[in-house]
């Protein structure tokens, strides 16, 4: 049966804490308050708990979560070929409402599903979800809702859709932010918008050259978009 504890008070939520990581540990899923909406995780590094998440979610692979991180430091372990405008956007928006999808380091050992070498990384701004990835490390995480229902803004709400599928809920109260992160791909020869979220694109573009999703370069717009990672 699946535990819930209260994580509000940064004096008072070490047991919940506690027991999130002990879950992980174990392979289990975990929901989680972030600054944008309640996310659900799993071990990034575990393949099997990856499976679960998507399973949870009613998803297949060719959706992969993304990875939360405790430091900005992390970046350079997961992802290589990391461009400097990248990196500007990292410095600006972490830890913040901002994706960045990169080239994945290649000997890392895990299984993310069909993320054609690649890899979503963000660190939440929140404070909760900040205490437990410092003690498990990068997280897979996705928004803690099912397929095709409105992502949870509440422990309550992510509850009701996942059940005993998760193990371990934290209950940080409502989302402050209940807008999903941007997500801007640096895989690529320019930087892109791929999901208009938190960071708007004119704040973006205050820190880096980022093409919105469907523009081409010198401003002409696309008639496609690239399928949206999800999370």
């Amino acid at each position: 049966m699946s535990s819930v504890h209260d994580v509000t008070d940064a004096n008072t939520w070490g047991p919940g804490i506690d027991e999130a990581v002990n879950a992980i540990s174990r392979g289990g899923l975990v929901v989680l308050p972030t600054d944008t909406v309640y996310g659900i995780g799993a071990d990034a590094f575990d393949a099997d708990a990856v499976a679960a998440l998507l399973a949870a979610k009613g998803r297949g692979r060719q959706m992969p979560p993304p990875v939360l991180v405790p430091d900005a430091r992390t970046l350079d372990g997961l992802a290589t070929e990391v461009p400097d405008a990248a990196r500007a956007l990292v410095e600006a928006f972490w830890p913040g409402g901002f994706t960045i999808i990169l080239r994945a380091q290649p000997s890392l050992q895990w299984d993310l599903g069909e993320t054609n070498g690649t890899v979503a990384l963000r660190m939440p701004d929140h404070e909760a979800a900040l205490a437990l990835l410092r003690r498990t490390g990068p997280l897979a995480v996705s928004s803690a809702n099912r397929t095709g229902r409105p992502a949870a803004l509440e422990a309550a709400d992510a509850l009701e859709q996942l059940g005993d599928a998760v193990t371990c809920y934290l209950d940080g109260g409502t989302a402050p932010g209940g807008v999903a992160s941007t997500i801007v791909d640096a895989t690529g020869e320019h930087l892109r918008v791929v999901r208009d979220g938190a960071v708007s694109l004119e704040q973006l573009r205050a820190v880096a050259p980022v093409l919105g999703a469907g523009e081409e370069p010198g401003g002409d717009t696309g008639e496609e978009q690239g399928e949206v990672p999800a999370g």
